[in-house]
């Protein structure tokens, strides 16, 4: 990803913060296909990023025995579910704890920009430049280096369950935008727009804990900022496995695994009725969870301990570090289902499992990575000369296998410059073998520009957080610079789109397969309802309209997922763009 960024001048209020978190536990709504359903005491939600459906359709298929297989014949499969563009980690999570889109979440990744908010470091508003970039990843913390992003604990990485419970205390204020109407830095759970289930739930007298990637994932809190009790964010970018180390945790797959297990073991130690840290007894969490990263960047290295990452040339089978990584998962499930029995939780706890995002391509054929670096110092170029000027036009690209580009200049005449400039701009990457490949249109299919772009969210134009033009990649584009990946995601492809969404317990008395089109979207509504709590209490899901999963309806499937392929599905809440 390429980020280009240029501070510009103007001061508009921040506004438009969400509504204070409430919601006590009541009947859900009248419309609600589960209304009768037996009440879960604990909710467990599990993000395998990277997972697609048809990887787990695989995995099962493959290893019918194993625990991933054990969690669909044991709830409801939805095979046809849908994360929310653009697929990034940040939207992707925070779609499945509000139940809202961009468009009333107002978050479009996790590196983006606002141009009525003042750059990081500003401390004097009467004469400071609106137009800032909003870093809510690993650069916001206060040494991004160190697993622990910055706390100081000796004996690292061994020492890392001991990290602080509330990361707020681990972002470098000096990282984050500043409000133009208080002068303050905007912490990310402050810029998130609506409430979060982990808020519904402590307004219930709910224990609510989560485990995550960065201290950025702090804006799970939501606006209140103490949604979640006990919240665990090792920092994945730091050097592995200790500090001064050349390569993060990401870089070799064996080291995601290693990562991944510090977030179980943080999730065991809850489900046994501590704290992450094991050290202090405070209940099992009636909603807590985590991410795993390590299918993901299974997906994405070209290869890992000399192995080839990806999936065989079919596009489906994984290969081999894929394939181990999916057997990581499915033993990691496994302990978690184990540490459930043992607590005598399995008819009070529901698994909820699905991916913030997927990754394209699968098939190694389709690769084509593209550097976007020079596509977007020419279109500066090409808007310096056109103009008279030498100030550029980009002010921030946030670009994976999409672009989301935000201007300096917001009139139509600029977006419509730059959609021309990227439609007509062509040139030479390289293929999965590292071979010169030639691509065309910067290597896009669609690019919406100005008024478009703001329809494709479904907001106003002129809205100070959406980008000023979306371009929907080529299948198979990644835009980076160098070799070093073979996958993205952050883009509209189907294949970051199609995820898992498994809904599994004893507390789900119908089990089967469901070809209905649903999103992760759902599953925030779909949560608090287990939970005996009103869906509406979640401002994005009154925004939206946003329903709950119908757990009661299967598809004339099998337990093992044999869907009949002439079922009809029905759709839900229109997705950006549709």
């Amino acid at each position: 990803m390429f980020n280009q960024h240029l501070r510009i001048v103007g001061a508009v209020a921040l506004v438009g913060l969400a509504a204070g978190a409430t919601g006590v536990a009541s009947a859900a709504r009248a419309d609600d296909p589960n209304a009768h359903r037996s009440r879960a005491e604990h909710v467990l939600l599990l993000s395998v990023d990277g997972m697609h459906q048809s990887d787990l359709g695989w995995y099962v298929s493959s290893h019918r025995t194993s625990a991933l297989a054990k969690l669909v014949r044991s709830g409801v499969s939805f095979t046809k579910a849908e994360t929310p563009v653009p697929s990034d980690s940040f939207p992707g999570l925070i779609a499945q704890v509000t139940g809202g889109n961009p468009s009333s979440t107002g978050v479009y990744y996790d590196d983006s920009w606002n141009s009525s908010m003042f750059p990081a470091g500003t401390t004097d508003c009467s004469t400071a430049t609106a137009g800032a970039e909003v870093t809510y990843f690993e650069q916001a913390d206060k040494n991004p280096h160190s697993l622990d992003a910055g706390q100081g604990l000796a004996g690292l990485p061994g020492s890392i369950l001991s990290m602080t419970s509330h990361p707020t205390s681990l972002i470098d204020p000096a990282q984050l935008p500043v409000d133009p109407a208080s002068c303050q830095p905007v912490y990310p759970h402050s810029y998130l727009q609506v409430n979060t289930i982990f808020e519904v739930a402590r307004a219930a007298g709910m224990r609510t804990a989560w485990s995550d990637k960065h201290p950025a994932y702090e804006i799970l809190n939501g606006p209140s900022g103490t949604g979640v009790q006990d919240l665990f964010t090792p920092e994945i970018n730091s050097d592995a496995p200790t500090a001064g180390a050349s390569i993060d945790w990401t870089k070799d797959n064996a080291l995601t695994q290693q990562y991944d297990g510090y977030k179980v073991q943080a999730v065991i130690n809850e489900i046994r009725g501590f704290d992450h840290s094991g050290s202090v007894s405070v209940g099992t969490p009636a909603l807590f969870g985590m991410n795993f990263q390590s299918v993901s960047t299974a997906e994405k290295l070209p290869k890992s301990g000399r192995q080839p990452g990806g999936y065989l040339a079919d596009g489906v089978t994984p290969g081999p570090v894929l394939s181990a990584a999916l057997d990581f998962v499915n033993g990691e499930v496994g302990a978690m289902q184990a540490a459930i029995h043992a607590g005598g939780l399995d008819d009070s706890t529901v698994i909820v499992l699905s991916a913030k995002h997927g990754q394209s391509p699968t098939e190694p054929s389709a690769l084509t990575r593209i550097p976007d670096g020079p596509i977007l110092s020419a279109l500066d170029s090409a808007w310096n000369t056109a103009k008279h000027v030498t100030s550029g036009l980009v002010a921030l690209s946030a670009d994976d296998d999409g672009m989301q580009i935000w201007l300096k200049d917001h009139s139509d005449e600029a977006a419509a410059f730059a959609r021309n400039f990227l439609l007509t701009y062509n040139g030479t990457g390289n293929d999965i073998n590292a071979n010169p490949k030639a691509f065309s249109a910067s290597g896009l299919t669609t690019v919406f520009a100005g008024q478009a772009a703001a329809d494709y969210y479904h907001v106003q134009h002129g809205d100070v957080r959406v980008p000023d033009l979306v371009g929907i990649a080529q299948h198979g584009v990644v835009y980076t610079g160098g070799k070093g990946k073979i996958a993205e995601h952050g883009g509209a492809d189907p294949q970051d789109r199609n995820v898992p969404l498994v809904v599994s317990g004893n507390p789900i008395r119908h089990h089967g397969t469901s070809s209905d089109k649903v999103e992760t979207t759902q599953i925030a509504p779909t949560i608090l309802n287990l939970l005996g709590l009103n869906p509406n209490s979640l401002r994005a899901v009154e925004i939206e309209h946003t329903k709950t999963l119908n757990l009661d309806r299967g598809d004339g499937s099998d337990q093992n997922g044999n869907v009949d392929q002439n079922q009809s599905a029905t759709s839900v809440q229109t997705n950006p763009g549709g």
